[in-house]
């Protein structure tokens, strides 16, 4: 298979990041032929996450799937404008050591599946202490939730090898994200919302109403999934309900959930004539016009797949009703479980609103 090498220093990666992050096309200070040398070397680096990532995918699905056999394993290369505006955010971050790049997610019937999952790899890495993969972080937003309402479990690993062919990705850093369905649920709808109103809740920018609404169901949700757990937010059961009642009504939240799921029209467009095997897709959702565009790339052609993202990804950051994502999972009919939010589709998450808003 023909995988995306690291072509660049890390020295130039870093700095083509940081004309990424200064919107350097937009207010002129570089050429055009600087800044299309610019995407091409943050493309190539983020296209050559693509073998680790395939690697420690497969680990990740063998694992999931002995917890759950309906377990749903989903990659991604992280998408252009979301690497500039963490980048943004986090002004000392380099972006040759930025940790979710490739980043990798496995969604669980439940919650107690999720910890059985991480703890599966724990005793791996107990066992095999002197493991190539080195884990290097762990975020339990489980138990310590972010402010936003956010929960999910994150471990970060930087890949190694000894093979000569495979060493060329050593210190390339893949994050695996595992959930339960209703965290997946919640975390497709803050992004849902995101695109319908033009905000970027996921990096706290967004209006005060919509993060409240979402904090107040991130603990709706983990009193559903864990009663047993201390909650993040010190309201009764009545209060927790009544305050989320008020909010749906302001914000209108079925309404806006539901604007454009009904009317969404798909396409498919195959890049190749076998049938989809570990191949990866190109999702492109026009807002604007009620579209979604699916093209599929065969494996072995991560060049094409890489090079068509970052041409729809060009058309992204002058059209706002553009959203662009390169992905990877089992089937081309588990997409839409993996990535509803390019679906528009919110139903578990508006299944949860109506539980936590409803009297008993």
């Amino acid at each position: 298979m023909a995988w995306t090498e690291p072509k660049y220093s890390r020295s130039r990666v870093d700095k083509a990041g940081r004309l990424l992050a200064s919107d350097a096309d937009r207010s002129g200070s570089v050429s055009l032929e600087e800044w299309n040398q610019t995407l091409a070397v943050i493309n190539n680096w983020r296209s050559s996450h693509g073998y680790p990532l395939y690697m420690m995918g497969k680990t990740l699905l063998r694992r999931a799937r002995k917890v759950d056999e309906k377990a749903l394993v989903a990659q991604r290369l992280k998408r252009l404008d979301s690497i500039s505006l963490k980048l943004r955010r986090f002004e000392k971050m380099q972006f040759s050591r930025m940790q979710d790049v490739g980043g990798c997610r496995a969604i669980l019937s439940n919650v107690d599946q999720v910890t059985e999952l991480a703890e599966i790899y724990f005793g791996g890495i107990k066992k095999n202490p002197g493991s190539r993969t080195e884990l290097i972080g762990c975020h339990d937003y489980i138990s310590e939730p972010k402010p936003d309402g956010y929960r999910s479990c994150h471990l970060i690993f930087k890949y190694w090898s000894e093979s000569e062919q495979s060493s060329k990705y050593n210190g390339l850093r893949i994050e695996i994200q595992l959930r339960s369905r209703l965290q997946h649920a919640w975390a497709t709808a803050v992004e849902t919302v995101s695109t319908f109103t033009g905000q970027a809740l996921k990096s706290d920018i967004g209006k005060d109403s919509w993060k409240r609404f979402f904090a107040l169901m991130g603990t709706a949700i983990a009193r559903q999934e864990r009663p047993y757990l201390a909650d993040d937010i010190p309201l009764t059961k009545v209060e927790l309900r009544e305050e989320l009642v008020s909010l749906c009504e302001s914000l209108q939240v079925e309404d806006v959930l539901m604007e454009y799921r009904e009317t969404l029209q798909v396409t498919k467009i195959s890049e190749y004539e076998k049938p989809y095997q570990e191949g990866q897709s190109l999702l492109v959702l026009n807002t604007d016009e009620k579209r979604i565009e699916v093209r599929t790339f065969a494996r072995d052609d991560a060049e094409g797949a890489s090079k068509s993202y970052l041409h729809f990804e060009k058309k992204a950051r002058d059209n706002p009703s553009l959203q662009v994502v390169l992905v990877s999972v089992d089937s081309l009919a588990a997409l839409k479980s993996a990535y509803p939010n390019y679906y528009l589709d919110t139903t578990a998450f508006l299944r949860a609103v109506r539980k936590a808003t409803q009297l008993n």
